[in-house]
């Protein structure tokens, strides 16, 4: 084992815990920039409340001989996404920040677009669309993230894996859908 990653003493530990305790959760080891993660986080909160909002629509504009089925799934989703976004806002406290409601900038901030869609193929297709840019961003930040805030980079991997569980889903529905005439 070498010297560099020898273990903090308890002492210095305990020292390091009495300073800045209003940081709450950020101490003295954590090494990422905060406010890039910040931006980050609630880009990726703006992300999940565009996907909530486009989902939602989905469930209710459903029509045609799959729009049931295919129009409770939208739901689950958007549900899910819902709970993405809880947990993202979360952990932007935890780390000292403020997390970004705002519905004037919601769009701007959003790495997914909102696109209203008309048909269920459409639709089907604009929220796979929208997961694959989930998917991608969730990578990027994991990887920029990894050693230097473990635990928002777990956090990111949990909702990752419902990101692609989503997409696969809705390659699934795709299949089973006529294509849309252009």
């Amino acid at each position: 084992m070498n010297s560099h990653h020898k273990l903090t003493s308890v002492k210095v530990l305990r020292q390091q815990a009495r300073q800045h305790i209003e940081r709450g959760a950020v101490t003295e080891g954590y090494s990422a920039d905060r406010s890039r993660v910040l931006k980050m986080l609630n880009e990726a909160l703006a992300t999940e409340i565009v996907c909530v909002l486009r989902y939602r629509r989905h469930h209710f504009m459903a029509r045609g001989i799959h729009g049931q089925t295919v129009g409770a799934e939208f739901l689950v989703h958007s549900n899910e996404e819902q709970g993405h976004a809880d947990q993202l806002a979360a952990r932007i406290v935890q780390l000292g920040g403020e997390p970004d409601f705002s519905p004037d900038s919601l769009s701007e901030r959003s790495h997914a677009e909102y696109v209203p869609a008309k048909t269920l193929p459409e639709m089907i297709r604009e929220n796979l669309v929208a997961e694959r840019i989930a998917i991608d961003s969730y990578r990027d930040m994991i990887r920029v993230l990894e050693d230097l805030d473990p635990t928002t980079s777990d956090l990111l991997r949990q909702i990752l894996a419902v990101e692609e569980e989503h997409a696969d889903e809705l390659a699934d529905l795709l299949e089973g859908m006529p294509a849309d005439k252009d």
